[in-house]
């Protein structure tokens, strides 16, 4: 069974991500995915270099975080960026996940963008992580160490965070200890597999 996990920025999917991880089940995760297409010698630079020019680019490699504030600011360039990667990501993604799903197993999409590329229909459910929108503003600003209007203007980019909780099979808390977040993963592990036993 594939199971889409996704969540908005700063909500805790990556911990619930780790925890999988250390519970031994597969976990295809579209950032390392779009991270490697990125990297020196990536498949997307050539692309991106043309869309955006050298503006965005230190030499050879990409500089992530002139082109995060780029993309954030101006919804066009947004939709430039996510035209040019997410066919690519999306298609490595379905191709893993494929692979990796066995009979009578689980594994794991960790794609921040399941719903707004029409990943959900290549998944068998979705969960999704959430925290309260004070908790996901402190933990954004401090990890990436934005302003609180950078914050806000990166969290307003996403899809709503209650629409992708109102779309799920399921949600996942982050706002908690994280003792109790795992209770939380690992009952909704009992469950689905409970469910799958003939």
């Amino acid at each position: 069974m594939k199971i889409g996990l996704t969540g908005s920025i700063a909500c805790g999917k990556s911990t619930v991500s780790a925890y999988l991880r250390e519970l031994g089940y597969a976990v295809v995760d579209a950032d390392a995915l779009s991270h490697a297409l990125t990297s020196p010698g990536g498949a997307a630079l050539p692309a991106l270099r043309s869309a955006f020019g050298d503006a965005v680019f230190d030499g050879e490699a990409l500089n992530r975080r002139r082109l995060g504030q780029l993309v954030f600011a101006d919804a066009a360039m947004r939709e430039r960026l996510n035209a040019l990667l997410h066919p690519m990501i999306c298609r490595e993604i379905i191709s893993r996940l494929r692979a990796l799903d066995t009979e009578g197993g689980l594994v794991f999409g960790d794609i921040p963008l399941l719903y707004e590329c029409g990943l959900d229909a290549h998944v068998d459910r979705v969960w999704v992580v959430c925290a309260s929108p004070q908790a996901q503003l402190s933990r954004l600003m401090a990890r990436d160490g934005l302003t609180r209007a950078q914050a806000q203007q990166r969290i307003a980019a996403q899809m709503p965070l209650e629409e992708k909780a109102r779309r799920a099979d399921a949600c996942i808390t982050t706002d908690i200890s994280l003792s109790d977040t795992r209770r939380q993963v690992l009952a909704l592990l009992r469950s689905t597999c409970e469910r799958r036993q003939p």
